[in-house]
């Protein structure tokens, strides 16, 4: 069970920056048509955003990547059900 609970947490980690990244992405574009003067303050600053939101998706994936691995058994028996 807890392997299954690592595949559904790792396939959230996977959409979740994908959101991030674009809000991120987003706000920026915003940022930077409303002050152009402040431009390269703002595409540094979203740089450094989605740097730290890709380094926070590793962790978590690589941290539920290792609890559905604790069991080998258990994460072969369920992705051969899929």
């Amino acid at each position: 069970m807890e392997a299954a609970y690592a595949l559904i947490g790792y396939g959230l980690a996977a959409i979740g920056p994908g959101i991030g990244i674009g809000l991120i992405a987003g706000n920026a574009v915003q940022a930077m048509a409303r002050q152009p003067e402040a431009a390269g303050m703002v595409r540094t600053t979203m740089f450094l955003g989605i740097a730290f939101r890709g380094i926070s998706t590793y962790w978590v994936r690589s941290i539920l990547l290792s609890i559905g691995l604790t069991n080998d058994f258990k994460f072969k028996r369920i992705l051969r059900r899929s």
